[in-house]
């Protein structure tokens, strides 16, 4: 008996096979259905469709339920590490952490507000991180092209205008992974904006003071954690909040642990923008699956208790929640199932960042999924193929 439950029937060199599963696909549901997978997912189906072959090497996980495997797109760390300062292969094992713990298959390092030399000195870990472990699949820039006025938990030190050659140079470090910018569009230049699109990165307002019509007249395609640190929604004034709700093509983040936004607020978002608008975030950071008490964020001093990190003056700073509780907490506070749900863990930010081969249990995917028990609790991680077990 190995790792979550797994049990591997081995007959030869031939494909893996789950049988007899429930699959949620990304865009329909099979009751009782097999896949059989390798590195890429060769064949998804009904069991009554299934021929079984000599060399099959049959897997079988205690849990019914299949789903893609999700994807962060805004993590800063956990387990004791953080993508700013930690080495290429702490930021292997923090991941791995991630995928085993949490059932995260794809997977963007966050950064933070800091100086340009540790930045670059974060691009270039990220980088190397990435070139051995699959799961990385790009890099958030949280900073430092915000606002002081919803700065956060960052520092405003070191907050700076959007500057499009400094992100330049900074995606030329990390190898081009660079996929998605926060940024305070009232402080950036339309050739910032510009430079982002041409170059594949999302340009995703957050930290920001901006008014509706400016970002009207922004090219903000994503909205940083909706609701938190940014112009909030006001009768007379719909701020980045209201953007984020109402733009048509804007995809915005969630981070579903019930402190951060009350959750009638993320039903309220939910019932808006739909299950295709909306992207599940942890905004995790180095004391998630760490012992309560005294912690750092971005040079910062944290303190967690109660499930809550907050800085020296209270604010909020970053969560220590686990992907696989944002995916129950968003059934749980807008009474949505497990469709709905796998569109808001993977679906989405595979189709908005382009990573075709992820997001859907498919034939000619990658083989990245979860398998779930009847109470939604994570029973193994396959990604790439591979059984994720614990360090």
């Amino acid at each position: 008996m190995g790792a979550g439950g797994m049990i591997c029937r081995r007959c030869g060199n031939g494909m893996k096979v789950l049988k007899n599963k429930t699959i949620y696909t990304g865009s329909g549901k099979i009751e009782n259905g097999y896949i059989r997978y390798s590195e890429r997912i060769s064949e998804v189906g009904e069991m009554r469709g299934f021929v079984p072959r000599a060399d099959d090497e049959i897997t079988e996980i205690a849990g019914n339920c299949v789903i893609p495997g999700f994807i962060d797109v805004h993590s800063h760390g956990g387990y004791g590490y953080d993508s700013m300062d930690a080495s290429p292969e702490e930021i292997d094992r923090m991941v791995r952490l991630m995928s085993a713990k949490e059932g995260i298959t794809s997977y963007f390092c966050t950064t933070m507000t800091q100086t340009y030399d540790r930045i670059e000195q974060a691009m270039e870990n990220i980088r190397k991180a990435a070139e051995r472990n699959p799961v990385i699949q790009g890099i958030h820039l949280e900073g430092p092209f915000i606002s002081v006025n919803y700065k956060g938990a960052q520092d405003p030190s070191y907050i700076k205008t959007p500057d499009e050659k400094v992100l330049a140079h900074w995606n030329e470090i990390s190898g081009g992974r660079i996929r998605i910018v926060t940024y305070a569009p009232e402080e950036a230049s339309e050739e910032f904006e510009n430079w982002c699109l041409s170059n594949r990165i999302v340009p995703s307002a957050g930290h920001s003071n901006a008014t509706y019509d400016e970002l009207c007249a922004s090219r903000a395609r994503h909205v940083t954690h909706l609701y938190n640190a940014q112009r909030g929604l006001n009768h007379r004034e719909p701020g980045v909040t209201g953007y984020g709700l109402l733009t048509d093509g804007v995809n915005t983040e969630l981070i579903c642990d019930g402190i951060h936004i009350r959750p009638q607020m993320i039903a309220l978002a939910h019932k808006v923008k739909g299950s295709g608008g909306i992207e599940l975030i942890t905004d995790s950071m180095r004391a998630k699956g760490m012992p309560e008490g005294k912690s750092e964020l971005g040079g910062q001093t944290v303190y967690v208790k109660d499930g809550t990190a907050r800085l020296e003056d209270g604010t909020i700073a970053g969560s220590v929640l686990t992907y696989i509780n944002a995916f129950r907490n968003i059934m749980k506070f807008t009474g949505v199932g497990l469709e709905d749900a796998v569109k808001m863990s993977s679906v989405n930010q595979a189709r908005e960042f382009g990573l075709t081969q992820k997001g859907e249990i498919k034939a000619g995917r990658d083989a990245d999924f979860v398998i779930l028990d009847e109470a939604y609790e994570l029973k193994g991680t396959i990604s790439m193929g591979e059984l994720v077990a614990e360090e």
